[in-house]
């Protein structure tokens, strides 16, 4: 049965890469399922400095070494393919793609990832790790004793703004409101901070640059009127958006449609386990996502070995 694998992956990020190491090391048939390029949104991360072990190193170079080493264990990888259809409440999985091929297997680990929700407008795509970023921790002391803004009113926008606030010498925070939904402790302690001021009613239409950010174009919402406002870097916190649209109703999500698993990263279907970025939880890291895919990959271990003894 050439296309009958032990366990899928769908999705081929730091979560997928991971538990494709583990899976395909402890000699089970393990095929990695990735719609885009491998690494997720590891890729998009100009330079990784706080994953342990690793200097100078960015996020396409790190996704590399771990592809190979899934792929030296013996793990398969096929990306950019299309998923049309899953089955996942059957002993045996199935997974359609856009192609007519279909794969089954004994088991399914979920790890889609996801993404930042963007602001879609002019320039963004473009500095987009060039000035633009999506994460305080990942990114913050690249722009040491720079200036910046942060996009966003709510509590992710005010906590990594004073957080941000450890390196920058100015953070200037854009709103679209005239009111902030974030807790009132954030919006005191970011409004009581020395490095931080605020425009209201406002937003970002466009990013410009050279090589690198080096300004955007604020439009007060209330007057339209459009002010270029230079800066060194933007960062975005207005919201994260998982990758598992493909997934409704097929498996039990909560009303963000980020995947419910328990300790093991089982989901409510037996056989079936998620991690990374598309799981319900509070931080979304590289390193957070490597430890839920070993995890899922050590209880699909067992889960197999057990089954295997059952029969």
């Amino acid at each position: 049965m050439q296309n009958h694998f032990d366990v899928i992956l769908i999705g081929g990020g730091p979560a997928g890469l991971t538990a494709g190491i583990y899976l395909s090391r402890a000699r089970l048939k393990t095929l990695i399922l990735n719609e885009g390029t491998v690494g997720g949104q590891m890729v998009l991360t100009h330079e990784i400095a706080n994953y342990p072990g690793v200097e100078n190193i960015n996020g396409y170079q790190l996704s590399n070494i771990m592809k190979k080493q899934a792929i030296s264990f013996g793990c398969e990888v096929k990306s950019n393919i299309m998923i049309k259809d899953l089955v996942l409440d059957t002993t045996i999985k199935n997974v359609v793609l856009s192609d007519g091929t279909i794969y089954t297997s004994d088991s399914v680990i979920l790890a889609p990832g996801g993404r930042s929700r963007t602001l879609n407008v002019e320039g963004e795509d473009l500095f987009k790790g060039k000035g633009i970023s999506y994460c305080a921790t990942c990114d913050g002391d690249f722009f040491t004793d720079k200036e910046i803004v942060v996009v966003g009113g709510g509590n992710s926008a005010f906590e990594e703004s004073v957080s941000l606030c450890k390196y920058v010498s100015k953070a200037t925070i854009v709103h679209q409101f005239d009111h902030f939904q974030a807790f009132q402790y954030a919006v005191d302690e970011a409004g009581n901070h020395e490095k931080i001021n605020f425009i209201m009613e406002s937003g970002i239409v466009a990013f410009h640059g050279n090589d690198k950010l080096e300004s955007v174009d604020i439009k007060n919402l209330k007057t339209g009127e459009i002010n270029n406002h230079k800066t060194d870097g933007v960062f975005i916190f207005i919201g994260y958006v998982p990758n598992t649209e493909f997934l409704t109703d097929k498996i039990k999500m909560n009303q963000w449609g980020e995947i419910l698993v328990d300790n093991n990263m089982s989901t409510n279907i037996e056989g079936v386990y998620a991690a990374g970025d598309a799981i319900a939880k509070r931080y979304r890291q590289i390193t957070t996502s490597v430890g839920e895919a070993t995890i899922a990959a050590m209880a699909v271990s067992e889960y197999l070995h057990k089954r295997k003894s059952d029969i």
